[in-house]
């Protein structure tokens, strides 16, 4: 299925993040410091896989609905308002609507980015 027709079917979607799930193309990855999968797009909701490489970054930008980044593995840091938060495995980053902020890593690592567009 591709990754943007990830709509909820009836009233729950469980989604067990096998590393089927997790496929990361690695050559997005090498090429660019980054790749994503977006695991479900319904209506405002979007939730996605981000992998960083080792010493790559997000540039700063901002949503306009808040966020959650919760670390699945690896060494993420996120700077907002200009703040950092390193962040450690299973550690949950909420981010209010329309607040910059930016990612780097130095090893490498993946997270589960949430969104919440149009509040």
């Amino acid at each position: 299925m591709s990754s943007m027709h990830r709509t909820i079917e009836g009233q729950v979607l469980v989604n067990h993040l096998t590393q089927d799930e997790m496929l990361i193309d690695t050559t997005l990855l090498a090429q660019h410091g980054r790749s994503a999968r977006t695991l479900v797009k319904e209506g405002p909701l979007r939730v996605t896989i981000i992998a960083l490489a080792a010493n790559a970054t997000l540039p700063p930008h901002s949503a306009n609905g808040p966020i959650t980044v919760q670390l699945l593995d690896g060494d993420i840091t996120f700077d907002v308002a200009g703040k950092e938060y390193p962040l450690q495995k299973r550690d949950l980053l909420v981010v209010a609507a329309a607040v910059e902020h930016s990612a780097s890593s130095k090893a490498g690592g993946t997270f589960l980015l949430t969104v919440v567009h149009g509040q």
